[in-house]
């Protein structure tokens, strides 16, 4: 057979053609989306919500920036608005990360797909989400309150869709430079403070509104904004403005910009799209021995190394690694501390400020030491094997108490201190902290006590539940009780300090300072003894107790 017989691939029209994945994207996006609601009632119904609620607050925020229209601040709002915005977006990876698969690029790593082409396709399927559409009509709303003209109506349909791919944009490129961070245990951690990061930026928001209308509107406004209109993508929303009054050099410079840093953020987004395609998992590689490593291996370096020896150096070191690894103790210090500092600052704000507000801080972290043996968990076992008597559970307890108090004692004297300075009540300052310190060693006092009397267990699954379920009400008693116990205790200082300065005696208030210190010092030291009597007699309870989770 001399016959040759070509090959498909020796013929240009048998090569394949590259079929273009924007669309395949497109589609994955929507089925993503549609099975995952179809996974259950609650995740639909909180899509759903979602979705309302953005359009909701959207469509308000449109309606507000249309009624703007023609009047002085109105850009001043618009350029407000849209740099808030692309904060939100900046942000909002380093919470929503660790939950959103879709935020992942490794998982493409395995898929024959070039960078460029992967780019493109991404940055158009994320555009199919709730927030996207909620930044669509902000922008769509701060366009039509500042658009005037032809050249403000071309310039306004340009802003629109380049402010939408900006945000997005920024917030893929944050999210593959921090995918590693994002899908680690460290991520989980930050979705699970999201709430508190939120709370605070609500009271936030809530103080910015106060002041805007105590202080002459949105005049106030002004200063930053100024600042904001030259940097995108709020610039495209000030060209927007300077097209319609007919300035179109600055128009296109606003223009320009906001396209600068789309491109800017499509090639930082790629270079850390390619290094998270070809470069290893770093959890998949084997660890340096520590010889290689040149450190000594000792596990008491840095700051460790300043702890006492023994027993107590070791509980309080391990009880500040639950501080700082466990995400559900982690989320319970960032909450006490994040409120203990805000608190006094929003009640001066509001005007009803006082320096004694700052013992919120010494109250929300001396309710860190109720149920210690919680966090332990099952593993509660290992420590009770350790405590043969009283002076073991004492020594235990203390040591848990003294790394609560390393942290809460510093923090307490900043914020009264700061609190005096803000208010400008010095005066109030040594019995202010004397109170302040008093409350918090009795509430470790109390807590050392609640944790042998009440202990329940604390749920390991990554839930924001703290009680497993039929313990809520020893859980309850427990942190009420013990409140309610710790300030009957701090009674007869807080009687004292009325009467100093009912009697006209203001010069001896500064004995409080010491007073109060020594008093919650000495009511410390004693619910310990209580505490470690109790504790002794109750380990198989207190096992049983905190393991159920």
């Amino acid at each position: 057979m001399s016959a040759s017989v070509s090959t498909p691939a020796s013929t240009p029209a048998s090569t394949p053609a590259k079929a273009p994945i924007t669309g395949t994207f497109v589609r994955l996006k929507l089925s993503l989306l549609r099975n995952g609601l179809r996974q259950s009632a609650g995740r639909t119904a909180v899509f759903v919500s979602a979705g309302v609620l953005a359009l909701l607050f959207g469509g308000a925020l449109l309606l507000g920036l249309l009624a703007l229209r023609g009047r002085a601040n109105a850009d001043t709002v618009g350029v407000f608005l849209i740099a808030v915005a692309a904060l939100g977006w900046a942000v909002m990876p380093l919470f929503a990360g660790g939950g959103d698969e879709t935020l992942d690029p490794g998982r493409l790593a395995m898929l024959p797909l070039r960078p460029r082409p992967l780019l493109t396709a991404l940055l158009i399927s994320s555009v199919i989400s709730i927030g996207a559409l909620f930044t669509a009509v902000l922008t769509l709303g701060s366009v039509l309150a500042v658009a005037h003209g032809a050249a403000g109506a071309v310039a306004g349909v340009l802003a629109v869709p380049l402010v939408v791919l900006v945000c997005v944009a920024l917030a893929r490129a944050v999210a593959t430079a921090n995918v590693r961070l994002l899908t680690s245990r460290k991520g989980r951690d930050l979705a699970l403070l999201s709430g508190l990061f939120l709370a605070i930026g609500t009271q936030i928001v809530n103080l910015g509104a106060q002041q805007l209308g105590r202080e002459g509107g949105l005049s106030v406004l002004r200063p930053y904004a100024d600042v904001l209109r030259w940097l995108p993508p709020a610039s495209a929303i000030d060209a927007v403005r300077a097209a319609g009054e007919g300035s179109y050099g600055l128009a296109v410079g606003g223009i320009a910009t906001t396209v600068a840093a789309l491109l800017a953020l499509m090639w930082w987004w790629h270079r850390g799209l390619v290094k998270v395609m070809t470069s290893p998992d770093s959890s998949t590689l084997q660890a340096a021995p520590v010889a290689e490593q040149g450190g000594s291996g000792s596990a008491a370096g840095g700051l460790a190394a300043l702890l006492p020896d023994g027993r107590t150096g070791a509980v309080a070191l391990r009880t500040l690694r639950y501080a700082w690894r466990d995400p559900k103790t982690k989320a319970g210090w960032a909450t006490s501390l994040g409120i203990g500092l805000l608190l006094p600052f929003v009640m001066a704000v509001q005007g009803s400020g006082s320096v004694y507000n700052a013992c919120w801080v010494a109250g929300l972290l001396g309710l860190l030491m109720y149920n210690q043996f919680g966090q332990d968990s099952s593993a509660f076992w290992m420590v009770a094997a350790t405590i043969s008597s009283r002076r073991d559970a004492y020594v235990e307890l203390r040591a848990r108490a003294f790394a609560l108090a390393l942290i809460t004692v510093p923090f307490t004297v900043l914020v009264v201190v700061m609190s005096a300075a803000l208010l400008s009540q010095w005066r109030q300052l040594p019995d202010a902290l004397g109170l302040a310190l008093a409350l918090g060693g009795t509430l470790i006092g109390g807590g050392a006590v609640a944790s042998a009397l009440f202990p329940y267990s604390i749920p390991q699954d990554s839930g924001y539940k703290n009680v497993v379920p039929g313990q809520t009400a020893v859980a309850w008693m427990s942190l009420m009780g013990g409140l309610v116990a710790g300030l009957v205790v701090c009674l007869p200082l807080l009687a004292l300090t009325i009467w100093l300065r009912v009697s006209g005696s203001d010069g001896l208030l500064w004995l409080m300072l010491p007073i109060g210190a020594g008093y919650g010092v000495l009511a410390a030291l004693v619910g310990l003894r209580v505490a470690a009597a109790r504790t002794v007699a109750r380990l198989p309870e207190i096992l049983t107790a905190v393991s159920r989770g």
